[in-house]
């Protein structure tokens, strides 16, 4: 097991020299218009930008300001941030602050430059801190969490502080992973995922990720060299126990090996056969999850600090729902 200093380290090392944090392969775009696009749509948005930019700005209505505060948890390079902030400004907000919290100095000079040349700089602020130690002293409209807690191993500390930090009508905003640690596949997603696997041309069995083929997959733990998928497994539980969700977004599982980086690219989007076998395994997917033989391993949400009476949970999939009892 690699020592948490050297961990940090490397992960520094490669999120600096990554400029593009979100890129993924074609097929994940077919999946994602197909299936997840839909979704979303029942929410009056189409992706997870307009989602952030539609709850934060009905954070500012429910909180009565017209100069609203918010902050993101982990923001990168802040390319997704300001994307928001353009989305608000379109929206007709016009007196807003995001600040961009980020560990890496070489990403938030990278969302500075951005921010100026989106002309969204006077909306973007930047701190420089690692969210583990986070600690806050003002007060946010909203708090914003875009794939980076499962990059957090003090979970309970930055829940504590969000909640601390946020409005009492505030919203705690979030795009995330909650799968199994290190992006594994629990045993009964695995069987599902080498059943498909069976299927594969060896074209579509080499790992772009790792550099190899692997005639079987290997259910390979990211966490033991970084802190990717650190602790994911524990978000969905410590949301239920510090916050309310007001909206519940829960999807995917089997699909995330055949449309991620790894083995993503193998697939061309505009080859029936890949797509017909993205789409069975998609739909294999959501039947297992709604039936809870499978949990989901992304969400996007939103939370209160208080419950309230509108809950509103995709496809009648509650959080407590989702959560996989991680002893068996």
């Amino acid at each position: 097991m690699i020592d948490d200093k050297v961990k940090l380290a490397k992960e520094r090392e490669i999120f600096d020299q990554n400029v593009n944090v979100h890129d993924l392969p074609e097929i994940f775009h077919y999946w994602s218009n197909t299936y997840l696009r839909p979704m979303l749509e029942e929410y009056g948005v189409s992706n997870p930008d307009q989602f952030f930019a539609k709850y934060m700005l009905e954070s500012a209505v429910a909180c009565n300001t017209s100069n609203p505060v918010f902050v993101s948890v982990g923001s990168g390079n802040c390319d997704t941030e300001v994307r928001i902030a353009k989305l608000l400004k379109n929206a007709g907000l016009e007196q807003f602050s995001i600040e961009c919290l980020d560990l890496s100095p070489v990403m938030l000079e990278r969302g500075y430059q951005l921010a100026v040349s989106e002309g969204v700089s006077e909306n973007l602020f930047f701190t420089e801190a690692d969210f583990n130690k986070w600690r806050v002293d003002k007060t946010y409209t909203s708090v914003i969490a875009n794939q980076s807690l499962h990059h957090v191993q003090n979970l309970e500390g930055l829940f504590a502080q969000v909640s601390s930090s946020l409005d009492e009508n505030g919203s705690f905003i979030i795009s995330d992973m909650i799968g199994r640690n290190g992006h594994q596949r629990w045993p009964e997603a695995l069987l599902a995922v080498h059943k498909f696997w069976q299927e594969l041309p060896d074209s579509h069995r080499y790992n772009h990720q790792l550099k190899r083929f692997e005639e079987l997959y290997e259910n390979w733990d990211c966490s033991n060299e970084g802190f990717e998928g650190i602790r994911a497994q524990d978000i969905l539980p410590l949301l239920i126990e510090n916050f309310h969700f007001e909206v519940f977004i829960p999807f995917a599982n089997v699909i995330d090996i055949f449309i991620d980086r790894g083995f993503g690219h193998n697939y061309d989007k505009n080859k029936t056969w890949d797509t017909d076998f993205i789409d069975r395994v998609h739909e294999c997917d959501e039947k297992l999850i709604q039936s809870g033989e499978i949990t989901p391993t992304h969400l996007m949400a939103v939370l209160k600090k208080s419950d309230s009476d509108k809950h509103v949970f995709s496809r009648n999939l509650t959080p407590e729902f989702c959560v996989r009892n991680s002893n068996s």
